[in-house]
């Protein structure tokens, strides 16, 4: 919990702008999983439900919550500073030497680092399927202004839900917060000595629910339907996502026949309701605050690229009836 709301992160993402403390660097994919080891601090504090951030030191990037953390032992190349040993050292783009310490009492200037080999514990936070692209939306200067503590630098560090909530919900950014509550554990209100307190409620249950199946909910979907979007075709497999027919927060198990692989941009949309099928005719309807972007407007009323079974047209004409009512929409 932090400041009486739940636990956030904002994370910094791979790239020239993370620093890495004289390491190889971390295999990121922003907008599915997150990656780092025990020598990071704040290391073992995030958790399965926490909500978080993903900004560059520039912009946001996006926002989702924690589904999975993979852990792994391994090992960790460091380059040190030859002079004090530590790991806080800058690679220098043009000036010579090549390296710089970056400790206020040493600022030793190298050619070579001296290398280490550590064992550490690796982790991968997975969040692919609630996440929602909003780079840009934030610039640097707010991003920085939502965190917990100020003059924090560290790459993960604490963020203030209701910071960070009210910021997304002051730039239209309300069903990215939607999506996210969505999949956070249930927060219960209460009263202590007149302040208003955030408690979490079965917590540990939304850990095992959220966890559980999910890997093997894809791979047997993507098994069955191949490497193709239903709504926009073939697809590479990577920028596929599994997506439920239904409210898997609200059932908490995947059906066999549940769901479909969809494109992720194509998902968000579908777990917004501004992209649905007609469960009648199985064509494609687009809402008309979707009707200002070329690629989604073709969409409309075009069939599905993929045979469904009778299973899938129930959960869609279900998704119809709670997105456009049991009326279709005739244009």
């Amino acid at each position: 919990m932090e400041n009486g709301g739940p636990r956030a992160w904002l994370l910094m993402a791979a790239g020239d702008n993370r620093g890495h403390g004289g390491n190889a660097g971390y295999d990121d994919q922003v907008d599915a999983y997150y990656s780092w080891d025990s020598n990071v601090p704040n290391s073992k504090k995030l958790a399965v439900g926490d909500p978080i951030a993903v900004w560059d030191k520039e912009r946001l990037l996006g926002v989702s919550v924690i589904e999975e953390i993979e852990t792994s032992r391994g090992t960790k190349v460091l380059n040190r500073c030859p002079r004090c040993g530590t790991t806080r050292i800058s690679l220098r783009k043009k000036a010579l030497p090549r390296y710089r310490c970056m400790k206020s009492a040493c600022h030793h200037e190298f050619d070579d680092p001296r290398v280490d080999v550590a064992e550490v514990d690796q982790f991968t936070a997975r969040y692919d399927a609630g996440w929602t692209s909003l780079e840009g939306l934030i610039d640097a200067q707010d991003v920085r202004r939502l965190t917990v503590h100020e003059g924090d630098f560290n790459a993960m560090r604490p963020i203030d839900w209701h910071a960070l909530e009210n910021a997304l919900v002051e730039r239209r950014a309300d069903r990215a917060v939607a999506r996210m509550t969505g999949r956070m554990p249930q927060i219960e209100r209460h009263t202590r000595d007149g302040i208003i307190i955030d408690m979490p409620q079965g917590f540990r249950h939304a850990v095992v629910r959220v966890r559980r199946g999910q890997r093997q909910f894809r791979d047997q979907t993507l098994a069955r339907q191949g490497s193709i979007c239903a709504f926009t075709g073939g697809a590479p497999a990577r920028v596929l996502d599994a997506g439920h027919l239904y409210s898997y927060a609200k059932l908490g198990e995947h059906h066999e026949h549940g769901g479909l692989m969809l494109r992720r941009d194509i998902h968000r949309l579908f777990d917004d309701g501004v992209l649905a099928v007609d469960p009648a005719r199985l064509r494609v309807d687009v809402a008309p605050e979707l009707e200002s972007y070329p690629q989604y407007a073709k969409l409309h009323d075009r069939p599905l690229t993929v045979d469904l079974r009778d299973e899938q047209v129930d959960w869609l004409g279900k998704h119809w009836d709670e997105h456009r009512g049991a009326v279709p929409d005739l244009r």
